[in-house]
């Protein structure tokens, strides 16, 4: 039975990433944009915009959430973050994320042969990959990068097989993912091309947030 498991994950993994044509993280320029709701409610969306290079990419990643309730504001959230990618390694990572008035920074480099310029900034040992869900490869890690906290989190990551989810108001046959060892365990779905096309948590008080591509 354990072995049945281990192909079935694999044949997943392998259906996933081999597909005919190329994944769409892999263009020259992309952008994702999520609507973002909590419990079915929207309150914000999620952009990412990558831009490559020959083997060199940028991610740049821009989140902005206002819960209410009663028609008040109860909750802020605001999220930018500039990604330095060489391949599937993360070489550099800038980020700021303002959450009810609180501030937090974090900045990481690739550690290399001379010391990191800033002292404040911390080094990224080793191929290491942050929460990068628009790339299917973070399906394969076991450790990655919070561009939030400034810390690497285990994590394990196993298929939860076919289901189907509605992007732009259409049903999608996809691939359901989930990743474990953080806080709260995070679904994703990928399209047959790989594409990710949503997002699964559960925050604060057992509420439920949803990504999905607009």
């Amino acid at each position: 039975m354990a072995e049945r498991s281990i192909s079935l994950a694999t044949a997943l993994l392998l259906g996933l990433l081999a597909t005919n044509a190329p994944p769409a993280w892999s263009d020259t320029r992309r952008q994702w944009d999520f609507q973002v709701t909590l419990d079915g409610q929207p309150i914000g969306e999620h952009r990412f915009m990558s831009t490559a290079t020959g083997n060199d990419r940028q991610i740049s990643s821009d989140a902005s959430f206002v819960v209410k309730m009663l028609g008040l504001a109860v909750y802020r959230y605001r999220h930018q973050a500039i990604e330095q990618w060489r391949g599937n390694c993360l070489t550099g990572l800038a980020s700021t994320t303002e959450e009810n008035g609180k501030t937090t920074r974090v900045r990481a480099e690739a550690e290399g042969p001379a010391p990191v310029p800033d002292d404040s900034a911390q080094s990224l040992v080793g191929c290491v990959m942050s929460f990068a869900y628009w790339n299917p490869a973070i399906l394969t890690q076991t450790r990655l990068f919070n561009a939030q906290t400034g810390r690497a989190e285990t994590v394990q990551v196993k298929p939860q097989g076919s289901d189907t989810v509605e992007v732009r108001g259409v049903p999608v046959a996809a691939s359901r993912w989930r990743i474990t060892g953080t806080a709260q365990p995070i679904d994703l779905w990928y399209a047959a091309d790989g594409e990710w096309i949503g997002l699964d948590s559960t925050v604060s008080g057992g509420r439920r947030l949803s990504y999905r591509l607009k």
